[in-house]
This record gives C-alpha cells, structure tokens and sequence, in this order.
C-alpha cells in the first residue's frame, strides 16, 4: 500500500463541477482581476473566522508582511517569532528591514512560550507573532496583557489553522490582525499561491488594501510605497468553494486524529500530540515525536509512506539567519524537537486502512530500533 502525504486530489473531485461552472463565468466575464468572485470570498472568509474584514493578497508570505507594515513594523524594530516555525514568518519581518526576534517553543505544543516573549521584550519590539502550529493555537490571550503593556500589536501567524478555536473564538480574530496563507496543502488551500489579512480594525484593513494595491485606492494616486499582491480572481473561485466545505473537511481530520490516537497509543518511545486545553483544534499535521527520527523516517518512506519534517532546522539555525548571532543551544526546546519531530500523512480523505498501515510501520519501526 502506498500513502500520500497529502492527497489534494480527493478535494478536488468534490468540488470540480462548482469550480467549472465558476471559472466558465470568470472567463465569460473576461474579469480577471478582482470582480465579485474575490469580494464574495472576503466576506465569507471575514464571516468564518468572525472578523469584520478580510483582505485577499498574493501569498501567506505577502499576508505576513501587509500585516506587519499595516501595524507599524518599521526597519530596524524587532518583531516576537517563534524559533520553531517556517521561515516566512521572520522573513516577512526581513522583507522591511525590521529584525526577528526568536525565542522558544512551549515543550508540550512546541507553541511560542509567552514567557519567553515576556523576557525578550525590548522598546525596540514592534509586533509579537504566534503561529498557530500544526492546527492549533497559540496562546494568545496571555500575549495580549504584554503587548498591551508594551503598546505594540499581536500579530497572528494563522497559516496552518483555518477553522481552528481558542477558548470558543476562531483563528484569525484572536488578536490585532492575522494573516493566513491559502497554499495548496492548507487546510483551505487554493490551486496556486494565494493568502489573506483578517482583522476587525477598519483602518488596518484600509491600509492593507492599500499597500497591497501599490499605495493606491484611486487609479494613479499613490499615498505610500506599496506593493501588488492580489488574490487572484481564479483562486477565489476554488476558495469559495472549499470553504464551503471546510467545516466538514475539519472535522474529518479530527476523526483522524483520533484515530491515530488510539492506533499508536502506549507504543513505547513514540510521543503523540495533544490538544492544549482549549483548543479546537484542526489538525493541519499530525506531528508525532521519536528519538531516532531519520531512522524511523527512512522506514516509512521505503514502505511508500508519504511522511514529513516540519521543521528540520529552526529558524536561527538557519544559514538565512546567521547574522542573528544565536548558536546551538539558544533555545533548547526548538531545537530537540527538530530533531525528534515526525509529521504522518494527514488529509481529510484520509481512510482508516491507510492509517492501520501507517500505524503498523511507525510502531514496528520505532519498537525495532
């Protein structure tokens, strides 16, 4: 048997006849640029999420910067990430001229640890950013107080979580602004690049817009700097329709989840996620935990298992990232899991023949080491 990673196909075949006859329109109408198909996709996408206001950009990576420039993030401010996440979140701050700020990951979640946060605050920081990882949330209401007090925004990472909840509120509305990325393997992925800014704050979203529109709302009349970064018309066709069934898509990656649980509960030497109390969680990855990590990953490819690292290197572990000055051993916790960490296929498609099969070779993998 063979498992993929990610099997987009699936999600496909449930929405090819809506997304024929949307693109037909699309087409018909020659409007390829903006038009009612992305409008439409911002208001339901601002309804899920519960914000007043959704901006459709490029890319999540575009979605990060927006956001950042939006708030206030200037050249040579320092902005809050997580040491363990994928890079486009310290790049966007890179992007302006601003500096990232790694600190460490909670060791149960491998979540930003607000503590950490708390001991790196400088008057120098502009933004604090949790990821949302791996499908769950960060725990944002305890940034919140410290960016309060130190007058800066949060800024959330919500890449990885559509449709997740913290405490009965949705990712992407959870803090002063969010920015989510639509690439294909999310779980609301488009068929290409694209992303999006949420937020409730009028103003905020008027100045993505705007920045993302080169400086301009009027044809010619350019107040700032921008840049072009637009949701592409087509993409927002596919979107519409995946997000409506997001829901439904979710919940099956729960299931799964849950399934896994009991499969490969009590194997010894394997550590399984969690949910943090709170959480509904969406279940992006499921990211399990094994010492002997490439060993166990050369098994379960060789058995035509599609499995994944996310993240073999943290991100001041990267050469991208030198100049930051942090060697091995600045932030422990980051760094063991990357070493120990082990993403198994996860899709909504996902059929619990395939995950016996998955179970069978992890756990005869892990326990012949």
């Amino acid at each position: 048997m063979k498992v993929p990673f990610v099997d987009l196909g699936s999600q496909q075949s449930e929405i090819e006849d809506e997304v024929r006859l949307g693109l037909d329109r699309v087409f018909e109408r020659t409007g390829f640029v903006g038009g009612p198909e992305v409008t439409s996709f911002e208001d339901a996408y601002a309804a899920f999420v519960g914000a007043d206001h959704c901006v459709g950009v490029g890319n999540g990576t575009d979605a990060l910067e927006l956001a950042m420039r939006a708030v206030g993030v200037r050249p040579g401010g320092e902005v809050i990430v997580p040491a363990n996440t994928f890079i486009a979140t310290a790049e966007a701050a890179s992007r302006i001229g601003a500096v990232p700020v790694p600190v460490d990951v909670d060791e149960s979640h491998l979540l930003i640890d607000p503590a950490a946060v708390e001991r790196s605050l400088t008057p120098r920081t502009q933004a604090i950013v949790p990821v949302h990882l791996f499908g769950q949330t960060a725990f944002v209401e305890q940034l919140l107080p410290l960016a309060a007090a130190a007058g800066i925004p949060v800024i959330e990472d919500a890449a990885q979580s559509q449709g997740a909840r913290r405490n009965g509120r949705a990712s992407g509305s959870l803090a002063t602004v969010a920015a989510t990325s639509f690439y294909p393997g999310k779980n609301l992925g488009a068929a290409g690049d694209a992303g999006a800014v949420t937020t409730s704050d009028p103003e905020i979203a008027r100045m993505v817009r705007l920045l993302a529109a080169h400086g301009s709302e009027t044809k010619y009349v350019h107040e700032v700097v921008g840049m072009n970064s637009r949701l592409d018309t087509i993409q927002a066709v596919v979107l519409s329709a995946k997000l409506a069934r997001l829901e439904k898509w979710n919940e099956l990656r729960r299931q799964a989840a849950d399934r896994y649980h009991a499969l490969l509960d009590g194997v010894p030497g394997l550590r399984l996620p969690s949910s943090a109390p709170g959480n509904v969680d969406v279940w992006h990855l499921y990211v399990v935990r094994v010492a002997d990590r490439d060993r166990v990953l050369a098994a379960l490819l060789e058995a035509g298992i599609g499995t994944g690292i996310h993240y073999p290197f943290p991100v001041h572990l990267t050469a991208a990232y030198a100049s930051l000055g942090f060697g091995e051993g600045s932030f422990p916790v980051a760094e063991r899991a990357a070493g120990e960490i082990l993403s198994l296929p996860m899709f909504p498609h996902l059929s619990p023949e395939q995950q016996e099969y998955v179970a069978e070779v992890l756990t005869a993998a892990v326990r012949h080491g």
